[in-house]
């Protein structure tokens, strides 16, 4: 609370007084001293009259001044007591008489005089006090219009305070609610790219699939083309050989016969880099060799290396085991010798539409 307020409350507590002027004591002190000197002189003047002054002489030595209407003093001394002489003689009375009622009319007009300009002065005071009364009573009311007024400014000032403040908060919500709302989309949005690379994925997996399928489909139907094509030319020159071997045979024994050759004398029969064995046609190691030879992988040496590796596989020609029989010398180049006959599965087929189950391969690099 401001000190203007705790100023107009206490106006309000306690009645408006004005405030005492110095003197003010002093001042009804000497009114009312006059007044009772005043009276005093009344009273004997009265008293004087009244009585009948005896036959005396007096005789007056200095004569009465005619003094002016005294000036209004604080407290005026009383009046200096006229020397008596004895009665003058009897023709002197009546001025006598007449110097004395002047004298008393005198000091009367002089005392009403005092009388009336005191009653002035505490009409003046009186008509002071109450301006004075008047313009604290002013002060005071325009002290609480002012306050009155701030308490208004203060209150208004208060209320735009809290209108500024509601504005605020209600900007800051909006504002955030936006970010949500942008948040919210930005992570529908981040969901749905995440759904569409998904998609994407699973579309591209399955058409991988879908290619890699239709791949080994026709990988598949190539092989089984390759393999019936294999059997229908091994089959037709089986029938080619069967006709070839029925006329030596007939030619033979039109001459005086002789032995036929077995499987084991046409796999000897062979180059160093064939195929020898069980019964084998004497293509079979030709066979061997132009399927082994495209997966040989060597960039070393090639003097004196030479390698066989011992091959069993199943009739189909699908390769069972491999190993090394005999080593080169140089591991480097029987490892490179094993993994191209690993490459080389399945294994070609003889004649009769099937591949010998075991058999050897001697194996040279390129130019060895």
């Amino acid at each position: 609370m401001t000190l203007l307020h705790m100023q107009t409350r206490a106006s309000s507590a306690r009645p408006i007084r004005p405030p005492r002027e110095r003197g003010t004591g002093k001042a009804f002190a000497l009114a009312a001293l006059m007044h009772l000197l005043l009276g005093w002189f009344l009273y004997h003047g009265i008293n004087w009259q009244n009585n009948t002054p005896a036959g005396a002489e007096a005789e007056i030595w200095t004569e009465i001044p005619d003094t002016p209407a005294p000036t209004p003093r604080p407290a005026p001394p009383p009046p200096a007591p006229v020397k008596v002489q004895p009665a003058p003689p009897p023709a002197k009375d009546e001025d006598a008489d007449i110097a004395l009622q002047e004298k008393k009319r005198k000091q009367q007009e002089a005392a009403a005089r005092e009388a009336q300009l005191a009653e002035q002065r505490r009409q003046q005071e009186e008509a002071k006090q109450e301006a004075e009364a008047k313009r604290q009573q002013q002060l005071a009311a325009q002290a609480a219009a002012a306050a009155q007024q701030k308490a208004m400014q203060d209150k208004q000032k208060q209320i735009e305070q809290q209108r500024q403040a509601d504005l605020q908060k209600q900007q800051q919500k909006a504002q955030q609610d936006k970010q949500r709302q942008q948040q919210q989309a930005e992570a529908q949005k981040q969901e749905q790219l995440k759904e569409q690379k998904e998609k994407e994925q699973q579309e591209a997996k399955a058409r991988s699939d879908a290619q890699a399928k239709a791949k080994a489909e026709a990988d598949a139907k190539a092989k089984a083309a390759a393999q019936a094509k294999a059997k229908a030319d091994a089959e037709a020159k089986a029938k080619v050989d069967a006709e070839r071997k029925a006329r030596l045979a007939q030619l033979q024994g039109q001459l005086g016969g002789g032995t036929g050759s077995s499987g084991e004398g046409l796999a000897k029969s062979g180059t160093g880099k064939g195929a020898g064995g069980n019964a084998t046609s004497p293509g079979y190691a030709e066979k061997v060799q132009r399927r082994v030879r495209p997966n040989i992988v060597w960039a070393g040496e090639t003097a004196g290396l030479e390698t066989v590796v011992s091959v069993r596989c199943s009739p189909s020609g699908t390769l069972l085991s491999a190993s090394i029989t005999r080593s080169s010398g140089n591991e480097q180049w029987d490892q490179a010798a094993l993994r191209a006959v690993q490459r080389s599965d399945p294994m070609p087929q003889d004649i009769d539409g099937k591949a010998p189950d075991h058999f050897t391969i001697t194996l040279r690099p390129a130019g060895g």
